[in-house]
């Protein structure tokens, strides 16, 4: 293997068994492609490609402890920047190959979420490539908002005349092309600051994905994007979410509270440091109660106090500083399902993933406050992944692998990017100066 000398050395990992129900019957790309999960928690990278049968293979893997990340937001360039570098490198050593370009999740700006109904006339000949773009492209104008850039301009169905439920219209007849659209934005300095950041990493954004779709095209299976389902990521900085119908993402939501919340709560109720909260969240942690949690002692170093000076702390106040946190996020993802107006397709079963989804007992919390049935949901397996890499808090990475090979993208043979810069600078740029 060749060394690649621009960043750090390789993360070696032992290979998983391949993915057995998510095989795709789907027109894919082979690769390779590179992904970055840019998180609060965690940077990740992953370089794979699809197989000839649509099962995904990894090449290369890395992560590194997020540095310079708050909610999702580079709130630091250079702390940012060298994670990203030593994630990236690691991946790039084990494929023995350099990246120019990644698919990235979107998790800054503050991502917006709407749906918007487009009528385009055709005036009773055949629908084409371009009728379409010229709809994608009319629900980009009517989206458009000072400060914000569109990332996501999702068909979702059509309508020929009185036709409705046609998923790709072209070739039919008809006097008026009526289209659904789910139309995902986010604050344009935001992204001028992710696409600055990588440029200093030396590469380009092939593409921003919303990162509860991703998570959702690793963790759902395909019944259950059919038939309805919500999937709730938990992460460090921000839980986010998506509900997917008939195939497809109607809805993503952002809230910017999450696992990290979750350490500060304890770093705060027990006067310890916040690596020892995250420690204690991580070895004890939980949300569901006993009797014996207040016989159960815990060693808590003080904040302050000498190392050897170690109080006892029942299981009980640990708990008790947790389980607030968690009901108040699960009562925060049910308001904001009941306020988005999504009918029966907001109203299906949860899947759980990212990492604060593995605190024991949350998955009984979010039954009883969501009221709905509710699984733990794991990435569909890679082949050639390290084990480590199969855990829910990587259920976005390995989301943003499968986007990129095709899945979850409509009618993947039309480019709607045709008029468009092909770097995210230039789309940006493009955009300020539409604005000014």
């Amino acid at each position: 293997m060749n060394s690649i000398t621009r960043r750090l050395p390789v993360l070696n990992g032992e290979v998983k068994p391949p993915q057995d129900e998510t095989l795709r019957a789907r027109n894919f790309k082979s690769g390779p492609f590179g992904v970055l999960d840019i998180g609060s928690s965690k940077i990740a990278c992953l370089i794979g490609r699809a197989e000839a049968d649509g099962r995904l293979r990894a090449l290369g893997f890395g992560w590194q402890k997020s540095r310079g990340i708050k909610s999702g937001g580079i709130v630091d360039l250079d702390e940012a920047e060298r994670a990203i570098r030593a994630a990236v490198g690691a991946a790039e050593d084990m494929a023995d190959m350099r990246l120019k370009s990644v698919y990235v999740n979107l998790s800054c700006g503050q991502p917006e979420s709407r749906l918007f109904n487009v009528q385009w006339p055709v005036d009773g000949r055949a629908v084409n490539a371009d009728d379409i773009r010229r709809v994608v492209r009319e629900a980009r104008m009517r989206a458009s908002t000072e400060g914000r850039v569109t990332i996501h301009a999702l068909p979702l169905s059509f309508s020929t005349d009185e036709t409705p439920g046609v998923t790709d219209p072209r070739g039919l007849y008809c006097d008026t092309l009526t289209a659904r659209l789910h139309i995902v934005d986010a604050s344009s300095t935001a992204l001028r600051t992710l696409a600055a950041c990588l440029s200093r990493c030396e590469l380009d954004i092939a593409a921003l994905i919303s990162a509860p779709y991703a998570a959702g095209l690793a963790a759902l299976v395909r019944d259950e994007r059919e038939l309805g389902v919500t999937v709730i990521d938990m992460g460090g900085g921000t839980t986010t979410m998506a509900v997917f119908f008939e195939g497809q993402v109607l809805h993503t939501e952002q809230l910017p509270v999450g696992g990290n919340h979750v350490t500060a709560d304890i770093a705060m109720g027990l006067s310890t440091p916040l690596a020892h909260a995250e420690r204690l969240k991580a070895l004890y942690g939980s949300c569901h109660s006993s009797p014996d949690d207040a016989k159960e002692l815990l060693p808590v170093p003080s904040v302050g106090e000498a190392e050897h000076q170690i109080a006892q702390v029942p299981r009980s106040h640990l708990i008790s500083c947790i389980k607030p946190r968690l009901e108040e996020i699960f009562e925060m993802v049910k308001d904001r399902l009941e306020t988005a107006g999504l009918g029966r397709a907001g109203n299906g079963r949860v899947v759980l993933t990212g990492g604060a989804s593995q605190l024991g007992g949350v998955r009984d919390l979010a039954t009883q406050i969501l009221e709905r049935p509710i699984r733990h949901g794991h990435p569909a397996s890679v082949v050639g992944l390290p084990d480590a890499a199969g855990a829910p808090n990587f259920a976005t990475l390995v989301g943003l692998l499968a986007f990129a090979t095709g899945d979850g993208q409509t009618m993947q043979d039309i480019d709607f990017e045709v008029e468009r810069s092909h770097s995210w600078f230039g789309r940006i740029a493009d955009f300020l100066k539409n604005r000014v």
